[in-house]
C-alpha cells in the first residue's frame, strides 16, 4: 500500500498519469522495460551475474594480487583491506518504474523528472544484488556505492537502500555520488576509484554501463569494442556486468553522443548503424 502510495504521489508532482492506465503510441523504450520490470528473463540473467561475482569474489578474496582498478589501484596494495564498488542505478536498485512514466507519458529523461522519483524512495531491488552484497559484507568486504546521482540526492539514495536492507557503513562515507566533491564533478568514475583505493584492494566492481568500469565509453561503436577487448581478461571475473537495455552510453554511441539532435535524427543513426541482414533474392 505504501509503495502504491508513493507512486501515485509521484505521478501527481510530476503531472503526469500512472503507466498501464492509457494507450500509448510505438515507443522504442517499451520493450525494453517490459523485459526488465516483468520478464523472469532479466530477473534469471541478474540473479546468474550475481552468483558469478559470489564465486569470483571468494577467488579475489584468496589472491592478494587480485585488483578490480588496473588504472587506479598502483602498488603496495595486497594488505589493504578488501572493497567492492557497486554503481546504484540498474546495479542495484531498479527504476523501471520511472521508466515506465516515461513511456506512458511520451516523455523523454529529465531533471525535473528524475529528481522526484529518485525523492520519492520506491525503487525495489534489482534481482541478485542484496543478497550479494550480504555475502560480501559476511566476508568482511567493504561496500561501496558509486553512482553518478548528484549529491542532493544522497539522502533519498541511503534511504532507499537501507529500507531494503542494503547494508551502508557508518564509519565513513561509502555513498559516494557525482558532485560531492569538485573532483567528482564529472559522470567520469576513475576519481571515486582512486577514492577507494587509496584505503583498499578494489576486488570487484559491478555496474550496468561501460561508464562504471572506463572512462572512455563515449567512443564510436567500434572504439568501444575497442576498449572492451583492451579489457577482456576483466569482464565476467574482477567487473561484472548487469544487463540494461534501458538505457546507457551504448545507445548513444549510434548517434555519436549528440542528444542535441531531434529524436527523428537520433534514430535514423541508429537504424543506420545496425548490421542488417539481405536475403538473397534482392
Amino acid at each position: 500500500m505504501l509503495r502504491t502510495l508513493k507512486l501515485t504521489a509521484l505521478t501527481v508532482l510530476m503531472g503526469g498519469t500512472l503507466a498501464g492506465c492509457i494507450s500509448t503510441p510505438q515507443n522504442d523504450l517499451l520493450n525494453a522495460t517490459l523485459w526488465t520490470q516483468k520478464s523472469v528473463e532479466f530477473k534469471a540473467n541478474s540473479i546468474a551475474m550475481y552468483e558469478l561475482a559470489k564465486i569470483k569474489l571468494d577467488d579475489a578474496l584468496a589472491d592478494k594480487s587480485w585488483t578490480g582498478a588496473p588504472n587506479e589501484q598502483g602498488d603496495n596494495y595486497s594488505n589493504k583491506p578488501p572493497a567492492v564498488m557497486l554503481d546504484v542505478d540498474e546495479t542495484v536498485l531498479d527504476n523501471s518504474a520511472y521508466e515506465a512514466w516515461l513511456v506512458a507519458n511520451e516523455q523523454s529523461y529529465g531533471s525535473k523528472t528524475w529528481v522526484p522519483f529518485v525523492r520519492s524512495e520506491t525503487s525495489t531491488p534489482v534481482p541478485g544484488s542484496l543478497d550479494f552484497i550480504k555475502y560480501a559484507e559476511s566476508k568482511g568486504v567493504k561496500i561501496f556505492y558509486v553512482s553518478n546521482r548528484k549529491a542532493p540526492q544522497e539522502e533519498a539514495t541511503r534511504n532507499n537502500l537501507k529500507a531494503y536492507g542494503y547494508p551502508i557503513d557508518t564509519s565513513e562515507d561509502t555513498v559516494l555520488l557525482r558532485k560531492e566533491k569538485e573532483a567528482w564533478n564529472s559522470s567520469k568514475k576513475s576519481p571515486r576509484r582512486a577514492h577507494i583505493t587509496e584505503n583498499y584492494r578494489l576486488v570487484m566492481v559491478v555496474g550496468d554501463n561501460f561508464s562504471d568500469f572506463v572512462d572512455d565509453y563515449k567512443g564510436s561503436i567500434d572504439e568501444r569494442k575497442a576498449v572492451l577487448d583492451k579489457y577482456e581478461d576483466m569482464w565476467g571475473s574482477k567487473w561484472i556486468m548487469i544487463s540494461n537495455p534501458m538505457y546507457g552510453s551504448w545507445e548513444s554511441a549510434a548517434f555519436g553522443h549528440n542528444w542535441g539532435l531531434t529524436s527523428a535524427e537520433r534514430r535514423k543513426q541508429k537504424h543506420q548503424s545496425l548490421d542488417v541482414w539481405v536475403p538473397a533474392d534482392e
